[in-house]
C-alpha cells in the first residue's frame, strides 16, 4: 500500500518529468507526450512512469528512444529535484494504454 511520502515523491517526479519532456526537448519524434502516472517503490529506488503518446507513427519506437535517453532524463531530473530528494530513483518507462482500452470498451458498448 502506498504511503503519503511515496505519493508526494511520485507526484513530484511526474511533474518534473512532464516539464523535462515538454521544455527540455528530449530527442523524441514529433509527437505529443504526456506523463499520465508515476509510481515509486516503497524503498524509493525505482520510479515507474506511464506515458501517453499521441500523433506518433509507432509508439514503441518513441518508447525505445526515451529508454535510450533514460540516463540523460534521470540526470535532468536530478538537477531539478536535488534539493527535495537525496537519492534520485532509477527510471522505468511504460506506455499507458488505458485510453485505448477505454475507447475499445466504448466501441464494444456501442455495437
Amino acid at each position: 500500500m502506498d504511503n503519503t511520502r511515496q505519493n508526494k515523491i511520485a507526484k513530484l517526479i511526474q511533474k518534473e518529468l512532464a516539464e523535462i519532456f515538454l521544455e527540455d526537448g528530449i530527442p523524441v519524434y514529433n509527437c505529443m507526450l504526456t506523463v499520465t502516472q508515476t509510481r515509486v517503490t516503497p524503498d524509493l529506488s525505482l520510479a515507474r512512469s506511464y506515458l501517453s503518446i499521441f500523433n506518433a507513427e509507432n509508439n514503441n519506437d518513441v518508447l525505445k528512444a526515451i529508454k535510450r535517453n533514460t540516463k540523460d532524463v534521470r540526470y535532468r531530473l536530478a538537477q531539478k529535484v536535488r534539493h527535495q530528494l537525496r537519492i534520485i530513483p532509477q527510471l522505468d518507462f511504460f506506455i499507458d494504454d488505458s485510453l485505448d482500452y477505454l475507447e475499445n470498451v466504448e466501441n464494444l458498448l456501442k455495437a
